[in-house]
């Protein structure tokens, strides 16, 4: 018998025994790098002690979100040196009047007028590079014009978490609970993409930070010569930069809940999918180690449900069903746990129908790979 025969002759098994190949691949993931997210437990830090902090908020026509979020900002509770530094990139709107009055309340609050801007660097890293170097103090705390922090003890926490040791400390950047489906699928996405993340970075492989709650030195800013690796990239101030210089040694996480910025979700599908289409074209330019990493969990998370129905008619339903529960037990526990950690519980009920969307969810972003990067940041 050839192989061919071979195959033919024993497809349902082939069938049922891939399936249980990507249910393996899921495992790997819940049981060696997310379990270290999910069982995190952080040590407790001195407080007392604050550092020269500044505070960096990239804003272009942002307005009517000044006004909304910046007193959060500028009320913090913070016992030390330190500024919130806004880079008004060539806005048109009121920006610069609203600046101005805040700046007559609060004295921390310093402005970069940004008049001109650079054709070579597309996206926001020219105006989050003016901002760093304008910065007066070693550490830095980055957050965007849309973002408030949950509570008056955002600096305070954030700053804590850095020692000689640790020179990036990665945050939770979580949007806001409003009603709608919508808002729990883009609150699951972000929940999702922390749950790897964190994770990755707990297990000595940090990749990436989000722009809306993120710190790190000044000195590893300039001694990587800043952007200009990825400057001819439109994306990647955040996750591409952490990438590049983030490693096992320099890279912490803060998951208390004071210090998460929280953000408005966008309120249409079209909306939503422009936001992460223009996300995921920075994919491409992860470490290869990364990005096998990511891919191959994206790949068997997609392969989960079609697998399952292949292999539930054409081999055993209850052992196909069987082999399918072992991974929800995972699933549920670990989401349930990181959940509770990120403040994100009213979505546990959910985890059956927002696992199933998953492959839904990765059918319908596939194509942004492929895509070429928008050069504006806004």
């Amino acid at each position: 018998m050839n192989s061919i025969d071979l195959i033919t002759g024993h497809w349902r098994e082939i069938l049922f025994g891939s399936f249980c190949l990507v249910i393996l691949i899921q495992l790997y993931y819940y049981i060696f790098i997310f379990s270290r997210l999910a069982f995190y437990k952080e040590k407790p830090k001195d407080y007392t002690q604050n550092n020269p902090l500044t505070v960096i908020i990239c804003a272009k026509d942002e307005a009517a979100n000044l006004v909304d979020n910046l007193p959060g900002v500028l009320v913090q509770n913070y016992n030390s040196t330190h500024s919130v530094l806004v880079v008004n990139d060539n806005s048109t709107d009121e920006s610069k009047y609203i600046l101005e009055e805040l700046q007559r309340t609060f004295r921390q609050l310093q402005v970069l007028p940004l008049t001109q801007s650079s054709s070579n660097i597309p996206g926001k890293k020219f105006p989050l590079s003016m901002g760093i170097m304008s910065a007066k103090t070693e550490l830095l705390l980055l957050t965007d014009a849309d973002c408030i922090p949950a509570s008056e003890f955002w600096m305070q926490k954030m700053q804590a978490a850095f020692t000689e040791e640790k020179d990036i400390v990665l945050g939770y950047g979580p949007y806001k609970k409003r009603r709608g489906l919508l808002n729990k699928l883009i609150r699951f996405e972000t929940f999702h993409t922390a749950l790897q993340y964190f994770s990755y970075a707990l297990a000595g492989k940090p990749y990436m930070g989000v722009g809306r709650n993120l710190a790190y030195k000044k000195t590893v800013f300039l001694n990587n010569k800043g952007f200009s690796s990825i400057n001819h990239i439109p994306g990647g101030d955040d996750d591409l930069f952490i990438s590049n210089v983030a490693n096992k040694r320099n890279t912490a996480v803060v998951l208390d809940k004071d210090t998460f910025t929280l953000s408005e979700a966008k309120l249409t599908w079209k909306s939503w999918r422009k936001q992460k289409s223009r996300h995921y074209t920075t994919g491409k330019y992860y470490k290869p180690g990364i990005k096998f990493l990511l891919g191959m969990y994206s790949l068997s998370a997609f392969l989960v449900y079609p697998l399952l129905v292949l292999a539930a008619v054409y081999y055993n339903v209850w052992l196909a069903l069987g082999v399918y529960a072992l991974r929800m037990i995972f699933v549920a526990v670990t989401w349930r746990k990181v959940m509770h950690t990120l403040d994100e519980m009213d979505l546990w009920k959910w985890f059956l129908a927002l696992d199933i969307w998953q492959f839904i969810y990765y059918f319908i972003f596939a194509s942004t790979l492929f895509k070429k990067p928008a050069r504006n940041w806004k």
